[in-house]
C-alpha cells in the first residue's frame, strides 16, 4: 500500500533526476537547433534552448517505474506521457501545424483513457451525481487535452509554468492522499518533483525552456492526477479541487482565448495578452511577475486545501457556523487577491500612466476624458506605447 513516504521518495527521485538531466538537454537542443525563436508569446529575446521537457519526462518516468506499481493505468499514463513528449519535441524543432499538435494531444490523452483512466460520473455540489455513461471516455480525453493546452498557453515567461505546476501538483497530492487515492498522490508528488528539478535551471534568467514537450507533458500529468485523485471519486467537492488549484492558468487561458475570438484571430495564434504580458506592460520585472503569479496560485491552492480539511460541514448537510465563517473569510481573501492582481495592478496603474501621458498632451483634460481614453486603450491593448511615452516624458522632465 502506497503512503506519504512513497510520495516523498518519488518526489526526490524525480527532482534529482530532472535537475541533473536538464543541462544535457541544453546541449542536445543546441545541436538539434531546437531553440526559442520568440514567436510573439514569450517575454524572452529568443535563442534560449528548448527540450527541457525531456528531463522532466525522464525524472517523472524513473520515479514512477521505481515507486508506483505496474498497473494498466500507470502503463497508459507513461505511454501517453512518452507520446506527448515526443510530439512536443518535434514541435519545438519543426514548429508543427496546430492541427498536427492537436491530433498528437488527442492521441496521447486517448492512451491512458483506453487503459481505464476514465471519468464515468461526478458528484456536483447541490446538484448530485451526474453519470456520463459511454461519453465518459471522450469527455476524459477532452479534459486532458484542455489541461495540456492550458499549461502550454501559460508557458511564456521564465519559471512560470514549472512553478505553477509544481504548486498545483503538491496541493493535488495532499488532496489525493486524503481522498484515499494514494497512487494519484504519488503521481502528483513526482510531477511536482520533476517540475521543481527543472525549475532550478528555468528560473529567471532561464538557461533552458521546457518547450512544448515539457508544457504538454506537465499538462497531461496534472490532468491524469486530477482524474485519478479527485474527479474520479464520489467526494462532493471532488470536481472543485482541480478547478481551484489550476485556476490561474485556467483564467489566463480563458481570458486570452476569448479576446482572440472577440477580435476574430485564430485561438492558437500566439499573442501578448497573457497575465504575465499584462504585468510586464505596467513595469513589473520578470521575477516580480512570476512571484506574484506564484503567490496567487498558492492562495488558490490553500483555499482548495481548506475546503478539504476545514470542518465547516458536519457531512450531513449542516454547516458549522464558526468554521463556515473562517471559510468565507478565506474565500474573500483569495477573491481580493485575484481582484488586486487583475484589476489594481493592471488597470489602476495603467490609468495613472495614461493620465500622465494624456495630461502632457492636454493639460486641462478632465477625469472623464482620462477614463474614456483608458477604456479605449484597454480595449485595444495599447499598454506598451503608453508606457514608452510616459517613461520618455518622465526622463525628459527629470
Amino acid at each position: 500500500m502506497l503512503d506519504e513516504l512513497d510520495a516523498l521518495t518519488a518526489f526526490a527521485i524525480a527532482f534529482v533526476t530532472a535537475a541533473l538531466l536538464t543541462p544535457p538537454t541544453v546541449h542536445l537542443a543546441r545541436r538539434l537547433g531546437a531553440v526559442d525563436r520568440s514567436r510573439g508569446r514569450g517575454l524572452s529575446p529568443g535563442g534560449t534552448p528548448l527540450l527541457g521537457g525531456l528531463a522532466i519526462f525522464a525524472g517523472g518516468a524513473l520515479a514512477a517505474v521505481i515507486v508506483l506499481p505496474g498497473t494498466g493505468e500507470l502503463h497508459g499514463i507513461l505511454a501517453g506521457a512518452a507520446l506527448i513528449t515526443f510530439v512536443g519535441a518535434l514541435d519545438d524543432r519543426l514548429d508543427l501545424h496546430p492541427l498536427v499538435k492537436l491530433l498528437g494531444q488527442i492521441a496521447a490523452a486517448a492512451i491512458p483513457v483506453h487503459a481505464g483512466m476514465t471519468v464515468d460520473n461526478v458528484t456536483i455540489p447541490f446538484v448530485g451525481a451526474l453519470d456520463f455513461g459511454d461519453a465518459g471516455g471522450p469527455l476524459t480525453v477532452a479534459f486532458l487535452v484542455a489541461i495540456m493546452n492550458v499549461v502550454n498557453l501559460s508557458d511564456g515567461i521564465d519559471g512560470l509554468a514549472a512553478g505553477v505546476c509544481a504548486i498545483s501538483a503538491a496541493a493535488l497530492s495532499v488532496i489525493a492522499f486524503d481522498l484515499g487515492r494514494n497512487s494519484a498522490g504519488v503521481l502528483a508528488a513526482l510531477t511536482a518533483g520533476a517540475a521543481l528539478g527543472f525549475l532550478i535551471h528555468n528560473f529567471h534568467p532561464a538557461s533552458v525552456y521546457m518547450g512544448d514537450c515539457g508544457s504538454n507533458l506537465l499538462g497531461l500529468l496534472l490532468g491524469c492526477v486530477s482524474v485519478l485523485g479527485s474527479v474520479k471519486t464520489n467526494a462532493v467537492l471532488a470536481l472543485i479541487f482541480p478547478l481551484i488549484v489550476l485556476a490561474v492558468p485556467f483564467l489566463d487561458t480563458t481570458f486570452v482565448v476569448l479576446k482572440r475570438m472577440k477580435y476574430r484571430r485564430p485561438v492558437y495564434e500566439a499573442d501578448r495578452e497573457h497575465f504575465h504580458h499584462r504585468l510586464d506592460r505596467i513595469g513589473f520585472s520578470t521575477r516580480r511577475t512570476v512571484m506574484y503569479l506564484y503567490a496567487w496560485t498558492l492562495s488558490l491552492a490553500g483555499l482548495a486545501l481548506a475546503l478539504r480539511f476545514v470542518p465547516y460541514s458536519d457531512n450531513g448537510g449542516g454547516m458549522e457556523l464558526g468554521w463556515s465563517a473562517v471559510m468565507a473569510g478565506l474565500g474573500l481573501v483569495v477573491v481580493a487577491a485575484s481582484v488586486y492582481l487583475v484589476y489594481v495592478l493592471e488597470i489602476l496603474k495603467f490609468k495613472r500612466l495614461d493620465a500622465l501621458r494624456l495630461r502632457r498632451m492636454k493639460p486641462d483634460a478632465s477625469d472623464a476624458e482620462v477614463d474614456e481614453d483608458v477604456a479605449a486603450r484597454l480595449e485595444t491593448g495599447e499598454f506598451e506605447a503608453v508606457r514608452r511615452e510616459t517613461e520618455e516624458f518622465e526622463r525628459l522632465s527629470s
